[in-house]
């Protein structure tokens, strides 16, 4: 039985499985099980060792984000509105057939947007390059999941679905869960709140399927078995997702007010250039990016160039993007701006920065 089998009778049997306290451990390592062979499946390693290709598109710019979508939702026209670069775009599907990069330029960034070929049912199992388009997203910074207004909702729930089983989690964040194989000692479990959905026997079946007799496992929140899961894998992506409806001009304004009320999601129409605008400032929001601007002694700061860091960014980050040396004889900062609780303030390396700073940095005579 190939792996493609084995995947379907696992989850034929999942869904036959009543759920129940009796039946928790059977389906949690149903899951382990599962999770395990759609690893398999996404990494098919050779005789090499080389993995699964995708395709070859270099990182470039300040972040990359990674247009996903059924064939004709309007990738290619939004590609085409939004950067200098033309990717081919018709009433058929499967217009474009390889990935197409381009890049927007906004707020002083360079943000690269890749138009992929259109993924159908099934892609998770490398039907229509479906393994090639989802190995490029778990690159990105960003996904943006384009949908056709009509069926937008069915749209949506197949495409979360596909990217889930290959370990993309979208607008999520990672488990509150510590773990650690060792060599030997067998399972130390612990827990710092009360759970309701695991227990040491699960866990200890769930290690057990992945052959680990021996491990360190803290749950710092009520997680689940699939979170778990997630944690002993090791290779998920938890990837910020904004869901662009296209094509609203054939919708009724009261499905589009529901639609744009609707978490994480947006209501654009490319061929009636709508809504473009705020799409690019949800993008810039949803990639959590600072413009630093920098300041020399008796000078004022320069606006014209600012450094681009991500969210969360420190003083140190910023040296090393102005030069790698700097750290070495670093001294003091003094920054302006919301970050600080007066204008200037003297901060070390540690300090972290908002977006719009103007730091000046003092380096050791």
């Amino acid at each position: 039985m190939g792996i493609l089998e084995k995947i379907a009778e696992i989850e034929r049997e999942i869904n036959r499985t009543q759920k129940n306290k009796a039946t928790e451990y059977h389906l949690g390592v149903l899951k382990a099980k599962l999770a395990k062979y759609r690893t398999q499946l996404l990494e098919p390693v050779g005789k090499k060792g080389e993995k699964g290709e995708g395709f070859d598109v270099m990182k470039s710019g300040d972040a990359r984000v990674a247009l996903i979508g059924f064939p004709s939702v309007g990738k290619s026209t939004l590609l085409n509105m939004l950067t200098n670069t033309e990717s081919v775009a018709a009433n058929y599907e499967f217009t474009t057939l390889t990935c197409i990069p381009g890049v927007i330029e906004y707020k002083g960034a360079n943000i690269q947007l890749l138009d992929l070929p259109g993924i159908i049912e099934g892609a998770s199992q490398g039907k229509g390059r479906g393994r090639q388009v989802i190995a490029v997203a778990r690159t990105a910074d960003l996904v943006i999941m384009m949908l056709d207004a009509i069926k937008g909702d069915v749209q949506m729930q197949l495409l979360t679905a596909e990217l889930e089983s290959v370990g993309i989690r979208l607008n999520k964040r990672k488990p509150g869960i510590y773990f650690k194989q060792k060599k030997a000692g067998g399972l130390k479990f612990n827990a710092t709140c009360q759970l309701t959905k695991l227990d040491e026997k699960m866990v200890q079946m769930i290690l057990h399927e992945y052959k680990m007799f021996n491990a360190e496992v803290l749950l710092r929140e009520d997680c689940s078995a699939d979170e778990l899961i997630d944690v002993i894998s090791g290779n998920r992506m938890y990837i910020n997702c904004l869901y662009v409806y296209n094509k609203v001009d054939q919708i009724s304004i009261e499905e589009i007010n529901r639609i744009a009320h609707m978490p994480n999601c947006l209501v654009v129409s490319c061929n009636m250039n709508l809504n473009l605008d705020y799409l690019l400032e949800r993008t810039w929001e949803s990639l959590a990016m600072l413009r630093i601007y920098t300041k020399k002694p008796g000078h004022p700061p320069d606006f014209n160039d600012p450094i681009i860091m991500r969210g969360g960014s420190t003083v140190e980050h910023v040296c090393h993007a102005i030069h790698r040396s700097i750290v070495a004889v670093f001294k003091y900062a003094l920054v302006w701006g919301t970050s600080t609780k007066f204008n200037p303030q003297r901060v070390g390396l540690h300090h972290t920065t908002h977006d719009e700073d103007v730091i000046q940095i003092v380096t050791k005579k």
